[in-house]
Parts: C-alpha cells; structure tokens; sequence
C-alpha cells in the first residue's frame, strides 16, 4: 500500500532543495507517500476496477438489451472510450501527484471537472453501499440449515416453483400442473380433469423461480412502485488486496463449471453469445455500453486519479491502463457467461424462453447466483463463499471512493484537516452523513430509488465530465504538451493515436452517444413499473448536481479573474484562465525542471493570484 513517512525506511522530501539530493527511487512527500511496490497499485486499480460493476451490473445491462447483441457495442466503446479515458486519467494523476480537485491547476477554467468527479463519487458511493447490504444479508442468512432461497415458503406467491423437477415430472407423464399441485386422469374423473386442464390453460401461470420471489419478498419487502416508498425494511490491508483481487475468479469459475453442467445452460450461453443486429441500431445500446465501460472501468469518478497520484514518476502507466482495462473487460464477460448459463438453466426449468425468465434491472444477480448455489453439494459453504466474494469485490470499490471523497477535501482544505485527528474526524464524518442518506434505499420501495440512481447518478454525467475532461487537456492544456507530459514519465513519446483519441474519437463517440439518447430516450423502468414523471425529473436533478459544478466553477473563476484584471475583457480572461497556474507540474524539482514551459503557461496566475479552491497542494 502508500509508504507514509512513518514507514520504516522512508524519508521524505521536505523542501526542492532536499529533492535533488535524494534518489529517484524515494519520490515521496510529507503529506503524502507512494506505493511501495507497483504489484500493490496495480492490483488496487484492478482491484477498483473489477468490482460489482462486473458481477452484478454488467449482466444485468446485458441481459436488458438483448445478450449478445450488448457485446459488441460494449467492446468498440472499451477501446475508442475505455482505454483511453483510463490511461489519460492514471497518467494526468501520476504526473501531478495530486488529487482531482487540486490537479486542475492544470487549467484553473476546468476546475469544476474535479468537483463534479467528488460529487459523483458521493452519489455512487451511497447506492453502492445498499448493494453491500443486500450481500451481506444474503451472507447471513447463508448459515440457516436450508438456504431460505431454495425452497417457497409462507412468504412466497402461489406462483412460486422450487421444486421445478416436480412439475417437469408431472407434465411428462401428462399430468396438468396447478397451485402446487400434480393432478392426473387416473387420480379424478375426466370432467374435473377437464375442468383442471382448461382452469391451467386459461390462466397461462407464468412461474417465478423461489430465489426470485426471495429477493423480492424477503430481502426488500418490495412496494408496487416508487409513490410508495414504505417504511424500513427488515433486511493486513496489503493481503487484503491480494485477497480481493483473485478471490472472485476463484469462486466465479467454480460457478460458470456447475452452471454449465446444468440442463439447459447452452440456451443462455447463446442468447449471450449470439447478437440480435437490428439491436446494434438502437442509441440506447451504445449508450449503455459506453455507461457500463464508465461503470466498471471507473474513469470520470476520480479514483484513478486518486490511486495514480501516489505512483512514483517513472511508473509505467500506459502498461497499467492497457492491463486493467482488459482484464476488467474480459472478467465482466466471464461474469457474463456464469449469469447466462445459470438463466438458460431456470428458463428450461420454468418452461420459459430465456429472455422472459427474470425482470432485469439490479437484483438480477441477486436472483440468478443463488438458484445456482442452490444446486452445488453442501450449498451453505459455496453460498457463504459467494456472497463473500461479492463483499469482497463491493469493498475493494467502496473503499477507494470513499477515499477519492476523503482525499478531496484533504487536498483542498489541507491546513484545517491535515493536523493531528481532524483526518480521521473528517472519515467518520463522510461515513456517517453517507449512512443517514442511505437510509432512504433501505426502505420497502428502496429498490426503485437504487434503480433511479443507477439510471441518472453515474450514466449521463460520467460521459459529460468525460467529454468535457477530454476537451480540457486536449484544447485547453494541448494533446502535444500532455503528451510530452508523459514522455517524461515513460522515457518515450507515446502514439500519435492517443492524441487522435483524446481529441477527436473519445469526444465524437460520447457527443453521439448523448445526443441520440436524449433524442431516443426512455423512461425509467424496473421490471414492468414504468417510473412516474416526478420521478424522472428527480432523476434529471441527481445528474444536474454533479455536472452543474463545471459551468458553477468556471463563473466563479472568470468572475474573480475580471475583478483581478478589470480593465481586461471577459474573453481574454477565460483565454488566460485556461492556462496552467504555477503549481502545475510533477511534485519534484528535478522533474518539474524538465517541463516544457511556454512562455504564456501561468498567464491565469495574473487573474487568479492562486486565491483558488485548491491554494494547497496535497
């Protein structure tokens, strides 16, 4: 993890002259420290990276526009979206050394960028801890003597099918099927098996499997819609790193090897595998494919950034962007592949086509991992070890937003927090205002609020704080110095195709995706609930909060630049407060040296005098 100068065999730099003795190896400084080894920052990436976003989202997003016909859009946007956006932010974070507020003395006009990175952290780290809940209620209630999920209890509809052999047994043997019941024409007379038969035809049961009704009855004690939202429902650090990193894979393939084993598992893996192409013309596909790219790689969030400030220098990142990238990917679709051959397995059980077989939306994990569970030997241990994981992966993720949000302010408010326990003061503080906010998704319509905040909190406003990140440092800053930037860091001059990325095919395919969705857009929906319009415009509210600081930011700087400058006009001033302040730069001098400066790159220090939200580097 981060070496702070208390580690044994640490020495920080107190002062540039002091920089230029020590050796490139200790690029540490008095607030902050760098990752002792590169094993630990990046399994701590892949560990942000690969969270539930790939286990629980992912499939979820898939299996709502269509399987297969997700895949392709999903990975064109990872390589013109993804990897770029990843290795321009672990590379702007390493550079700077610093956090996603103070970072963008890089073009002061900008500034609200890394506020509206803070702000969106705060809105996922909220709902995200709701999906802990709902893991750790499934990991307690793993230690019954029966799993609750595996069989339909007094909570359950009439609707409920458990024991779906029973009824595949009754139907082959021509036997009719109604409330829980096998009824055969040897058994009553043939009018009442008549009457049976016709009672069965007519009402066209649609079954429900036990773990869904479980998920729904039980853990949220769901309501019929948003309007009523209901009262409470009854619902060593570097190891640990090591540990969440691999131990998901370990348990997942357990899974996909039992869910192919099962009958009727090929169907799903072809509806996942195999794409609908007339799905391809749908803007809301490509769009979220791009979310979900955004989602699981977590650019836009500031995490990254956060996680690459603590690099050392001469790190190589572009190897560490490209890696996590694709890892991330590629275990999203192995996800993929373990939720689908589970759902092609309760589709062939419930006598149901597979698209039909569950109501997307975010409790599908919730109801598809635990049927399989259901089905290994001594389901108690894998159902504990599943759930586990899941935890596992949900706080690897957590923990770095929640530091993203804790280092902000440290960085922006560095004299008031730095000193003895007011970091830690101001943890306790987060945690708690984020518990009683959470409060609300803990309620019996909490599930139409998480719904809500994953269709408006980070979709629409991650690709706009992208687009406009992309922008920044191409235009504002300049695609060539960013990359001479980074030519410092990795010894040679990364591709001309990033440059062409940033500038032009990042932006154009997130300006498409944005306008053909508003053009195309949908409503909110969970299952067959479609939200009210109130809800919507409450929706559109969660995504106005955190991008409205980019153009709020932006005033308060211009407005502070005329009234430095008065007799300057209001175009110049935003030119000049484009352009980098003094604090802009790698943290040590001997690094700081080797900048190309034009001569007009601290214009905005004219307007600011750096009385600015970040006077304080971290």
């Amino acid at each position: 993890m981060v070496k702070t100068e208390k580690d044994q065999g640490f020495m920080p730099v107190r002062s540039n002259e002091d920089s230029e003795k020590v050796p490139d190896v200790i690029e540490e400084s008095d607030h902050r420290g760098n990752w002792s080894r590169k094993l630990d920052f990046f399994l701590s990436c892949l560990s942000y990276a690969v969270g539930l976003g790939n286990v629980w989202r992912f499939p979820y997003v898939c299996y709502k526009n269509g399987g297969g016909a997700f895949l392709i859009p999903f990975a064109v946007m990872l390589f013109i979206t993804g990897i770029p956006m990843v290795f321009l932010e672990l590379s702007f974070g390493q550079f700077a050394s610093s956090g996603v507020v103070s970072i963008w003395s890089v073009s002061p006009f900008f500034q609200g960028v890394g506020w509206a990175m803070f702000i969106v952290s705060c809105l996922i780290a909220i709902y995200y801890n709701m999906i802990i809940a709902w893991t750790l209620y499934y990991l307690f209630a793993s230690f019954q003597e029966r799993l609750p999920w595996s069989y339909c209890g007094d909570w359950s509809s009439e609707n409920c099918l458990a024991d779906h052999a029973v009824m595949y047994n009754c139907t082959f043997h021509n036997g009719v099927w109604l409330n829980e019941t096998c009824y055969h024409s040897d058994q009553v007379n043939e009018s009442y098996f008549n009457y049976i038969q016709g009672l069965a035809n007519s009402t066209n049961v649609q079954y429900t499997s036990s773990s869904d009704e479980y998920f729904h009855k039980v853990v949220l004690d769901i309501t019929k819609g948003i309007e009523s939202i209901g009262g409470a429902s009854s619902p060593q650090e570097r190891r640990a790193v090591y540990f969440t990193a691999f131990f998901p894979y370990l348990v997942l393939t357990i899974l996909l090897v039992r869910g192919l084993t099962l009958p009727g598992s090929k169907e799903g893996i072809l509806y996942y595998l195999i794409p609908k192409w007339d799905q391809l013309l749908n803007a809301k596909v490509w769009k979220d494919a791009a979310v979900q790219i955004f989602f699981s790689l977590s650019p836009c969030w500031g995490g990254l950034i956060t996680l690459a400030s603590y690099n050392k220098f001469k790190n190589n990142c572009l190897f560490d962007a490209v890696l996590v990238s694709i890892l991330d990917s590629l275990t999203s679709v192995f996800a993929g592949l373990v939720i689908f051959s589970i759902i092609g397995y309760m589709a062939h059980e419930l006598h149901q086509s597979v698209e039909n077989v569950a109501r997307d939306g975010p409790g599908l994990a919730f109801i598809v991992y635990p049927e399989v569970v259901t089905k290994l030997p001594v389901s108690q241990l894998w159902s504990v070890l599943f759930f586990l994981m899941l935890i596992t992966l949900g706080l690897g993720t957590q923990i770095a937003t929640v530091t993203t949000v804790h280092t902000t302010i440290l960085d922006t408010f560095t004299e008031f927090f730095r000193p003895g326990k007011r970091s830690f003061i101001l943890l306790l503080s987060i945690a708690v205002v984020g518990y009683l906010i959470g409060l609300s998704f803990c309620t019996q319509g909490g599930m139409y609020v998480v719904q809500l905040f994953d269709n408006y909190a980070a979709t629409y406003s991650l690709l706009i704080i992208g687009l406009i990140e992309c922008l920044a440092l191409s235009y504002a800053y300049g695609a060539n110095t960013f990359l001479d930037n980074i030519e410092l860091m990795l010894g040679r001059r990364p591709s001309m195709l990033w440059k062409i990325s940033w500038s032009f095919l990042t932006p154009a395919a997130l300006l498409t995706i944005l306008i053909f969705t508003a053009v195309d857009f949908d409503p909110t929906s969970y299952g067959d609930y479609v939200f009210p319009t109130w809800a919507e415009v409450v929706g559109c509210f969660i995504t106005i909060l955190s991008i409205s600081a980019i153009p709020l930011v932006a005033l308060c700087k211009v407005v502070q630049g005329l009234m430095r400058l008065p007799n300057i006009g209001l175009l110049e001033v935003i030119k000049m407060m484009m352009k980098p302040t003094h604090e802009w730069g790698p943290r040590l001098k001997e690094h700081r040296e080797l900048m190309k400066v034009s001569p007009d790159t601290y214009e905005s220090q004219r307007c600011m005098m750096l009385n600015d939200f970040s006077s304080e580097r971290s």
